[in-house]
């Protein structure tokens, strides 16, 4: 498969009044055409704020000291706005995580839908009126023609969802970044929604960035998965020898934390302790306080860098878990 997105070192400071928040520190993601990349960690690991880079949405008090964010084979970090503009919306859209708050409150919904066809297209208003009430029905909402005269405030938070989908999908964009598009959500919608981004892998060849902190969602969503700690990513590997085999204490760590149907006897093992300061990062590695298996070198040497252990499974850390023989 063709390569659609690499990120390398890349590097995001936040100013703040406490301090320079160090967001990501050296993230490096590889994504093909087709794949659906899951990006896992705690709040505050710097999953958002990677989203918000590679959109170019950063706000003004963040800075970007190093690294390089290519898409479809050019940098967006000095694509210029132009370039940016062009492609938001019809090559690479974003969900974001509260579609409530994301839609704008002063304009109907089909307003909102047609504003990016039509600015990426050269249809007329009233083609893009119906391309813009094909894709509500194809994402399940009744009546379309009645949604699209809505305010979001009228909506549920799920139907505000799905007009989000709606806009982020009806360009068919080659890459789709879906920030916990689920998360507050019931179960049955949230079935739906992760069934129709993969449909959107399998029937464009899109590829998606599933943002989620849901080791079930992985499970039963990504094709590779990337674990982030304190702004950059400690593993990164295939699902199933992920889940099979995590070879940081972390990942292992939130695999041991999840709940498991086929032994009820086995007691959960929360994770000790919480993420780093990200105003203070320690030069050693970030999780140092909270490893169970840290030993001198973690204590003596710079933050480790990523290791290939077994083929297409990478690793951060100086003494990983051993996998059960």
């Amino acid at each position: 498969m063709a390569e659609i997105l690499r990120i390398e070192d890349l590097h995001v400071h936040l100013d703040t009044n406490t301090g320079t928040v160090k967001a990501l520190n050296g993230v490096n993601i590889v994504q093909q055409y087709e794949e659906v990349y899951c990006l896992v960690g705690e709040s505050g690991a710097g999953k958002s704020t990677l989203a918000l880079a590679i959109m170019g949405l950063l706000p003004d008090t963040a800075t970007v000291p190093a690294g390089r964010v290519i898409f479809d084979g050019v940098d967006l970090l000095r694509a210029g706005d132009s370039h940016l503009r062009r492609i938001r919306g019809k090559d690479l859209s974003l969900v974001f995580q509260d579609a409530q708050a994301a839609l704008n409150p002063v304009q109907p919904v089909g307003q909102q839908l047609q504003e990016v066809i039509l600015a990426h297209s050269n249809i007329s208003g009233r083609a893009a009126a119906s391309m813009s009430q094909e894709i509500l029905k194809e994402l399940g909402l009744p009546e379309p023609s009645h949604i699209m005269n809505q305010y979001p405030f009228a909506l549920s938070g799920g139907m505000c969802q799905r007009v989000m989908l709606a806009i982020a999908l009806v360009m068919r964009p080659k890459l789709l970044i879906a920030d916990e598009a689920t998360s507050g959500l019931d179960v049955t919608l949230q079935a739906e929604i992760l069934e129709r981004l993969k449909n959107l892998c399998r029937d464009f060849g899109s590829a998606v960035l599933l943002i989620t902190h849901d080791m079930g969602v992985v499970a039963h969503m990504g094709n590779q998965v990337g674990v982030m700690y304190a702004g950059t990513v400690v593993e990164s590997a295939e699902v199933l020898p992920l889940f099979k085999e995590p070879r940081h204490p972390y990942t292992w760590g939130l695999i041991q934390a999840l709940p498991r149907l086929d032994d009820a006897r086995k007691r959960l093992e929360p994770l000790r302790g919480v993420p780093p300061d990200m105003v203070n990062l320690p030069e050693q590695c970030p999780f140092l306080p909270r490893c169970p298996k840290a030993v001198n070198s973690c204590r003596l040497e710079h933050r480790p860098l990523m290791q290939e252990l077994e083929p297409g499974h990478h690793v951060a850390c100086y003494n990983p878990v051993i996998p059960e023989l």
